[in-house]
């Protein structure tokens, strides 16, 4: 009797170690509406602190549901009396707008939730943030665009983010942080709160800043979407990488971010894949964890038997001197320590083998040979050729590459996107090469885009760009 006792101690232990998510937290960050009903029925908190399951983190069931993007239970949770601006462990308005879940953070802001939150003083400094000045962090203007139109004042923001230049001894680089900040001041300063438009929610939110004055003539034919819009299918998913700015000072990879937005919307607003299902991570939302999270484990945990993936990445690759394998390079990678700070590309096509989906796309808008464009190299290296190694790929895996192994990725100035990535969204939107059901004529596709690489490359940067195709099958 005793030991079963020691061995209910030591269970008990082990499980507020690990703070196992309670039944109410993992029906929110699942988005189970019946389920929920029913715990709170049975006096269930709804304000309870639990585990967010796939997350370490202890917070509210509201928050759990924004982290998800589980906007009707959101909408549930708030219905019943959950805490719209005191949740824990910061205000959801917050948690919305970090986490770039922009349907949400409309829907919050109609509720009533205060746009200009404040994050809980920090463990060691005791500074704060505002929700827009975290917006401002990340860049994300679009973000800063709702909440500032929304009556988010800007000189609040910019008062707490130049209280956080203490912060700097906390990071590993300190000199980074405080550049970061500056960024982010300076881009609220361009904000003119005088040109905002306040628009229904199911529209946006146009402000120009004082350099962003461009006329509607200046947006590229391929940022508006394509008219089709097909049935969202629960079964597909997809993760869309978008890396210009790297941790490291590298080059910047012109576009990139703006490329994996265009793709983001026209797979979520006319290809049928839910909102939900499509993960976007743009410059330092993308490290190499993030990549290894998303790649090796978040596909595995959702996509079910004959779904389809869609891979898409903007940024740089990189080569290994020593192995001549190529890599994409996180936010955070290194070209002279590529091995360990990079994602290698054998290991995507190895997680993506392991999925039972029926059709998986892999598009690189990426070079590997370290010669320039989108790719980099160590420094003292010299470029290489390089191949793709695709010696395990799998029959139900397509991959398209911007170019070949001794060729650079070129950016297309005038458009505003990746010189590969503009031609792939204009053949999507006008060359009928998506079916019904969602899925892609590859072969059609890429017959598109090859030609109209290759002549605009020759032709305007004076330079052989040739897209590469793998593994697709004719039609």
């Amino acid at each position: 009797m005793k030991n079963n006792a020691c061995l209910l101690f030591v269970i008990i232990i082990l499980a507020s170690l690990l703070g196992c998510s309670t039944p109410l937290m993992k029906a929110a960050g699942r988005g189970n509406i019946d389920e929920m009903n029913q715990i709170l029925i049975g006096g269930g908190d709804i304000n309870e602190e639990s585990e967010c399951e796939g997350s370490p983190l202890i917070m509210s069931p509201l928050n759990c549901a924004i982290d998800h993007d589980q906007i009707d239970a959101v909408k549930f949770l708030l219905d019943r009396g959950a805490n719209l601006n005191n949740s824990y462990p910061f205000p959801p308005i917050i948690n919305a707008a970090y986490e770039n879940k922009i349907n949400i953070l409309k829907f919050l802001l109609e509720r009533g939730a205060n746009p200009n939150a404040i994050t809980p003083p920090g463990r060691r400094t005791g500074t704060q943030n505002t929700v827009l000045g975290g917006a401002a962090l990340y860049q994300n203007v679009e973000i800063m665009k709702i909440l500032i139109a929304k009556g988010a004042k800007i000189d609040t923001a910019i008062k707490h983010l130049k209280s956080r230049y203490s912060d700097a001894s906390e990071f590993m680089d300190p000199e980074g942080w405080k550049r970061k900040l500056d960024d982010a001041i300076v881009l609220l300063e361009k904000m003119d709160p005088e040109r905002i438009i306040a628009i229904p929610p199911s529209n946006t939110i146009t402000v120009q800043t004082t350099t962003e004055k461009q006329s509607s003539s200046g947006k590229s034919d391929v940022d508006e979407l394509p008219s089709i819009r097909l049935k969202p299918n629960k079964n597909s998913y997809a993760i869309v990488i978008g890396i210009e700015q790297y941790r490291q000072k590298l080059p910047r990879a012109e576009f990139a971010a703006h490329d994996a937005k265009i793709i983001s919307e026209y797979l979520t607003k006319t290809m049928g894949y839910p909102e939900e299902n499509v993960i976007t991570l743009l410059n330092d939302r993308a490290l190499k964890s993030d990549m290894e999270k998303y790649f090796d484990r978040w596909l595995s945990n959702n996509v079910e038997k004959n779904g389809r993936v869609f891979i898409y990445y903007s940024g740089h690759g990189a080569p290994n001197a020593n192995t001549g394998d190529a890599y994409l390079v996180p936010y955070d990678g290194d070209p002279t320590f590529i091995a360990e700070t990079g994602y290698p590309i054998t290991r995507l096509y190895q997680s993506l083998g392991k999925l039972k989906a029926k059709e998986i796309i892999v598009v690189l808008d990426s070079c590997f040979s370290g010669g320039g464009g989108r790719s980099v190299l160590a420094k003292g290296a010299k470029p290489l050729v390089i191949t793709i190694n695709t010696p395990n790929i799998k029959k139900n895996i397509s991959v398209i590459t911007a170019s070949s192994g001794d060729q650079i990725s070129s950016a297309y100035e005038e458009k505003g996107h990746g010189l590969f990535t503009y031609f792939l969204l204009k053949g999507i939107k006008n060359e009928d090469v998506v079916r019904q059901d969602g899925s892609i004529k590859m072969d059609d596709l890429f017959d598109y885009i090859k030609p109209q690489v290759e002549r605009i490359a020759r032709k305007q940067f004076n330079n052989e760009q040739t897209p590469q195709l793998i593994g697709a099958k004719k039609n």
